[in-house]
């Protein structure tokens, strides 16, 4: 998106906050605590618990860019950005108590996207109830998601040029403008079905596919990422020409199937030829870049590298996506944040491609073969 100026991607991003607003019922029905957690049990002034006063009000006015950036992942700048385009949507429409004003709200949902805090916790910081404070979160959110066409986009014909020159700097592998794979959110055991979010690793967890220029969330832990790719959005689009310029591709591991847009390595039964390495070799050196990305976005947003204490599954998609169109927009801004996160590759669940589409299947092993054997021999 580098070809737009912020001026174009603001007036784009409050279009679709404007039309939400247009469509939208009475404030979405913000007074449906239920909607997004428990019940909240009452409190009364005599076991209040006590909180931190004015700590947006006073305390973070006095931090700096990089204390700032430490607390909130991003630096002020962007963060103002972001708060610009989303504040409309932050504010009651209706008569009745006023909502606490959207700095703070946006603050606060970042701080629960940045942290393992509870939110006990994050009550105590920013004074507020606990349902004032998953209010907040769900209204930032219900933005962000909004968002997410503006600033999950697919690349157009010059940014892709610019993305195959980085991967072929890097790797040596030709024409790809991106890669694709799956990772695990790890949640608590829901209460309907909890089998089915079970992984391979024996965790409950929510999948999330992801190019950043292509997000989708919100399968269980059971699926095969091949399932995961057949139900997204992304299933028809790798079928279109005009989203795949100048023979360009993305590419995958081995748990997807191979495709003309979609290339994955050779299955490795122990007789690869030399050249058939050096394309696994190659092409492993440029899928390494999805994992680098998902090691950024949860060392960025730590609340989905652990266990996201969230219980209603139903709205733990969309929380997922609006750290994505949080990431995208910091990286667009150039605010890179330094991760210490390094998230090994998730073991492959081959996919048997027998009984695919035989008439794509084909173009795809042409077109590997083709650049398997003018690929540059590697060490391997």
């Amino acid at each position: 998106m580098d070809e737009f100026n912020d001026e174009v991607l603001v007036g784009l991003a409050l279009q679709l906050v404007g039309d939400v607003l247009f469509f939208s019922s009475s404030e979405d029905s913000e007074d449906d605590d239920h909607d997004f957690e428990l019940a909240v049990p009452f409190v009364t002034a005599k076991n209040a618990i006590p909180r931190m006063e004015n700590y947006v009000e006073n305390i973070v006015p006095q931090f700096d860019d990089g204390q700032f950036k430490s607390h909130f992942r991003m630096l002020p700048e962007t963060f103002e950005f972001i708060l610009k385009i989303i504040a409309p949507k932050l504010v009651r429409k209706k008569p009745g108590c006023p909502t606490i004003q959207p700095n703070k709200q946006l603050l606060l949902a970042i701080w629960k996207m940045a942290t393992p805090d509870s939110y006990r916790s994050i009550c105590e910081k920013f004074n507020v109830g606990r349902a004032t404070a998953l209010k907040c979160v769900r209204r930032v959110v219900n933005a962000l998601e909004i968002l997410a066409p503006a600033f999950i986009a697919w690349p157009n014909e010059e940014r892709s040029m610019v993305i195959r020159n980085g991967f072929f700097a890097t790797s040596n592998f030709p024409n790809v403008i991106g890669a694709i794979d799956g990772t695990h959110i790890n949640i608590p055991a829901p209460r309907d079905h909890p089998e089915s979010y079970v992984n391979r690793k024996g965790h409950h967890s929510i999948q999330l596919q992801c190019k950043f220029i292509h997000c989708y969330a919100g399968n269980v832990g059971s699926v095969h990422d091949q399932r995961v790719f057949r139900l997204s959005d992304l299933n028809e689009d790798i079928h279109n020409p005009s989203k795949f310029l100048n023979n360009s591709h993305i590419i995958g591991d081995a748990a997807y199937t191979l495709q003309e847009h979609l290339l994955v390595p050779y299955r490795d039964n122990g007789h690869l030829t030399e050249k058939q390495k050096n394309f696994n070799f190659c092409h492993s050196s440029a899928r390494m870049a999805i994992e680098r990305s998902f090691g950024l976005l949860k060392g960025r947003f730590r609340s989905l590298l652990t266990t996201l204490a969230m219980e209603r599954v139903d709205l733990i998609p969309k929380y997922i996506i609006a750290c994505c169109v949080l990431h995208n927009i910091c990286l667009l801004k150039n605010d890179d944040f330094p991760s210490t996160v390094e998230l090994l590759p998730e073991a492959v669940q081959y996919h048997d491609q027998v009984g695919g589409n035989v008439a794509v299947n084909r173009l795809g092993v042409i077109k590997r073969d083709d650049i398997c054997e003018r690929l540059s021999i590697r060490n391997v």
